[in-house]
């Protein structure tokens, strides 16, 4: 019998651990498949250079770094992810910033929120401390920072200013670190593999946006909201989510899910995803600027990237913590 017990502890052990080789062979197969295509197009129509097929190729060459960048911090393990996602905040929350301008006054408030809120929601997670890293930004960030703001008694535009900084600390800091915060779920079963539900969360979310662009350009006639993203379509839309939420599906061997549950959570985080592109696309263009940055070729900014996974994350996190842990 406990021959029997160590055996399957063995077989389980080598089971998860190949979960994640076969995920990166796919992510890997699927890039090297673009790979080519893009490189073929650029072959084919190097006579007649084409702006959308260069954008393609770096978007990407941009994915290949991307995709090693995150493979290197899973490799890494737990710490990795952190330190990976808190450097993602740090560059997103200054693009952010950056974009919205603010005053003098407002020193004391931004110094806190990159060198006080950032870095100790971070080691919050790292500690997996979760009653105070839900609440750090939401209640105290939000009470203490426009406090701050007070210092240098100017009332000109307060309330707007002191919103830029609040609503920057929610979506960079905040909705971003309960990406890594998966890592701290205990759930039962699924002890040691929860750096797979990150890579569930980033492969579906990021899926949905690729697909919702190539069913929007294959057959998008009617505009979703015209005003707030002008590419995106009510074709594009439901072609992506579906499709994005069938991956979902099909990658629930590496989850603690049954294929349903993964079907259903890769539908609500694919819908928040959507959602959060428009808000994020609501205030570039309240801004007048097309892109958050320029640190990723061919993709734009952190922002740019990531403004679905803001709003997917807290809601997946969630959901599993109050359903499976």
């Amino acid at each position: 019998m406990i021959e029997r017990a160590g055996l399957d502890q063995v077989v389980e052990f080598v089971r998860a651990q190949s979960h994640p080789v076969l995920l990166f062979s796919g992510v890997a197969a699927v890039l090297l498949l673009a790979t080519l295509i893009s490189e073929w197009l650029r072959w084919k129509t190097r006579g007649r250079p084409s702006a959308v097929i260069a954008n393609l190729v770096a978007r990407i060459r941009a994915w290949w770094v991307m995709a090693l960048v995150v493979g290197a911090a899973f490799a890494i393990g737990r710490v990795g992810m952190i330190v990976l996602f808190a450097l993602v905040s740090l560059f997103a929350l200054r693009e952010f910033i950056t974009l919205t301008p603010t005053r003098r006054s407002d020193y004391y408030a931004l110094l806190a929120a990159f060198y006080l809120a950032l870095p100790l929601q971070y080691w919050l997670v790292y500690t997996d401390w979760y009653g105070l890293y839900t609440l750090l930004i939401p209640v105290y960030a939000f009470l203490l920072l426009p406090i701050l703001s007070t210092v240098g008694e100017d009332t000109t535009r307060y309330l707007e200013r002191t919103a830029k900084v609040q609503w920057g600390l929610m979506i960079c800091v905040f909705c971003i670190s309960h990406v890594p915060a998966l890592i701290n779920l205990n759930i039962p079963g699924y002890e040691g593999r929860n750096l797979l539900l990150v890579a569930f969360l980033v492969i579906v979310v990021q899926s949905s946006d690729v697909l919702q662009y190539i069913w929007g350009k294959l057959c998008g006639k009617r505009l979703i909201a015209p005003r707030l993203s002008p590419s995106k379509t009510v074709e594009g839309f439901v072609g992506g989510v579906a499709s994005a939420t069938a991956l979902g599906a099909a990658l629930w061997w590496i989850t603690p899910f049954t294929p349903w549950q993964a079907a259903a959570l890769a539908l609500v985080i694919n819908l928040m995803g959507f959602y959060g592109g428009l808000v994020m696309s609501a205030i570039k263009r309240d801004r007048g600027i097309k892109d958050w940055g320029h640190m990723i070729e061919g993709h734009g900014g952190v922002l740019d990237r990531l403004d679905s996974v803001c709003f997917a994350a807290p809601v997946f996190f969630h959901l599993i913590r109050y359903w499976w842990v």
